[in-house]
């Protein structure tokens, strides 16, 4: 995993080398910015296949996430059609060359000759109705397509969910997953982590933001920042061609790392000179 990139600890290694092998979802937990999603793509980097990523969100359908049928294709074929006098049925328009895969039918149809690695991401902001739709997919590897019938995986995918836990998730879909929790790395894992993504940066500028990272997840802050914002300020840092993290840095680049108009004031309450280490 270092190879692409990507700093892990054994436990989370084991953990996707047992879904490669096993053939069993991943769901990877733990507060945003800590690498979740980030270790999905490392995954598909590793094992050289492509990535197919599905972003949930409130209201999500199963048929938003599975296809939808191009519709100018279907209309140019009936004009088509009409031109040449030819009689169109509708099995004619609902065909797989009629078809728009979404990321989970492509990561069943995907051919191999390695599996597609199948990332949901954020699949806590989904509905119980979506979670419930994914039982049979995550199961069976197989999807319906009314028009078409049912379609199984030859090559099942490596499928990895994850969550920030914004709501539990239901015992039956944790079942059928392994499960591993990613928690927030030490000052020094970060600065790695952080000169492996910023490699033009300063070497010494990865371990000054990753020390104030830390400060600042000891404050009361609505949300704690997390190692991508870690490689967002070092990169803002950078680019502002900063040769020192001092108050007035951290000043000038405060938004990169914290959010919330009330978390910049908790901040400069308690003191960017101290958040920064005196600097």
């Amino acid at each position: 995993m270092a190879g692409v990139g990507y700093l892990t600890d054994d436990a989370l290694a084991t953990a996707m080398f047992l879904a490669v092998r096993m053939g069993q979802p991943l769901l990877l937990e733990g507060e945003p910015g800590v690498g979740k999603t980030r270790a999905a793509t490392a995954l598909a980097e590793l094992l050289d296949t492509p990535l197919l990523r599905l972003q949930c969100y409130e209201g999500i359908t199963a048929s938003e996430a599975l296809y939808e049928w191009n519709y100018p294709r279907q209309l140019l074929s009936i004009r088509l059609a009409e031109s040449r006098g030819d009689d169109l049925r509708d099995d004619d328009l609902f065909t797989p060359d009629h078809l728009l895969a979404r990321p989970l039918l492509a990561a069943i149809d995907h051919p191999g000759p390695r599996p597609a690695v199948l990332l949901i991401d954020e699949i806590d902001r989904a509905d119980d109705e979506f979670e419930a739709f994914l039982f049979e997919m995550l199961a069976e590897s197989t999807v319906t397509i009314p028009e078409l019938g049912t379609r199984r995986a030859r090559i099942p995918p490596v499928t990895v969910l994850t969550s920030n836990r914004t709501r539990d998730l239901h015992d039956a879909l944790k079942r059928r997953c392994l499960y591993h929790w990613i928690s927030y790395p030490g000052p020094d894992r970060v600065a790695e982590i952080v000169r492996r993504r910023v490699p033009e940066s300063a070497g010494w500028l990865a371990e000054r933001v990753a020390g104030a990272v830390s400060r600042l997840r000891g404050l009361d802050l609505l949300k704690a920042p997390g190692v991508a914002e870690a490689i967002s300020w070092t990169t803002a840092l950078h680019v502002l061609g900063v040769v020192d993290l001092d108050v007035a840095a951290a000043e000038r680049t405060l938004g990169t790392v914290l959010k919330y108009d009330e978390d910049l004031t908790t901040a400069r309450t308690v003191g960017l000179a101290e958040m920064v280490g005196g600097g």
